[in-house]
């Protein structure tokens, strides 16, 4: 069995502000892009990375990304779709993973995965046909229309949900098949197995594991990182 990572990476990072897309702001001394996929590829059980970005980037990824820095186990460059999901189903159709290999999709922004939580994550998805990295909500919720509050939601049920998410290769395929003939845009590929009416299984992760979309995210990554609470290795 082979773990196979797609890693989209192609959105505009217009919450982030100013000229340079998020994923290759810097980050310690490399762009985000590279933190994630530097500690993905040091990861023993990874066999292949595979990187879906914006059309227009794609040589830019691989001249001065992967060939640059010297990034290892990339199994290619691919050019994203219109949305997040249609990156992932265009990574899903060129991989060359296997049925029974598992794939993990991973944000491209996500630096600070916990690596020992990789090999349980993948373990879990080869038996269930899914899992995902979520931690409880610590918040109070509420569900709130039209500037109203419409009720409180029991927060012992709701659960954060991060990457990487883990499926058996077959599985997330036609979940993405099924949700690509039918019209359902999910929001995150978990949801499309939901959809299809298959179970998700959930293992706890880690409140550093943040996402980087805003300038916010950015400076508290950074501070995370210089007081030493986080490690990019």
């Amino acid at each position: 069995m082979n773990v196979h990572v797609l890693v989209p990476a192609a959105g505009s990072g217009s919450r982030i502000g100013g000229d340079t897309k998020k994923q290759y702001l810097e980050l310690g001394d490399r762009p985000v892009l590279v933190q994630t996929l530097s500690r993905l590829a040091a990861h023993p059980q990874i066999t292949a990375i595979h990187l879906i970005v914006p059309e227009a980037d794609v040589d830019f990824c691989r001249v001065e990304l992967v060939d640059h820095y010297r990034l290892e186990k990339i199994g290619g460059v691919i050019a994203g779709g219109a949305e997040r999901q249609d990156s992932v189903r265009k990574g899903l159709e060129v991989c060359g993973a296997a049925s029974q290999d598992v794939i993990l999709v991973h944000d491209g922004v996500r630096p600070f995965f916990p690596k020992d939580q990789i090999g349980p994550l993948v373990q879990l998805a080869a038996i269930e046909g899914a899992a995902l990295l979520a931690i409880p909500t610590q918040d109070t919720i509420k569900e709130v229309f039209d500037g109203l509050v419409r009720s409180t939601l029991d927060r012992r049920l709701l659960w954060q949900v991060q990457t990487p998410q883990a499926f058996r290769c077959e599985r997330i395929r036609e979940a993405h098949q099924r949700a690509y003939s039918g019209g359902y845009v999910g929001t995150d590929d978990a949801s499309l197995i939901e959809w299809c009416g298959w179970p998700v299984a959930v293992l706890t992760g880690h409140p550093h594991n943040i996402k980087i979309t805003t300038p916010e995210d950015l400076a508290l990554a950074r501070a995370l990182l210089a007081a030493g609470e986080v490690s990019l290795t």
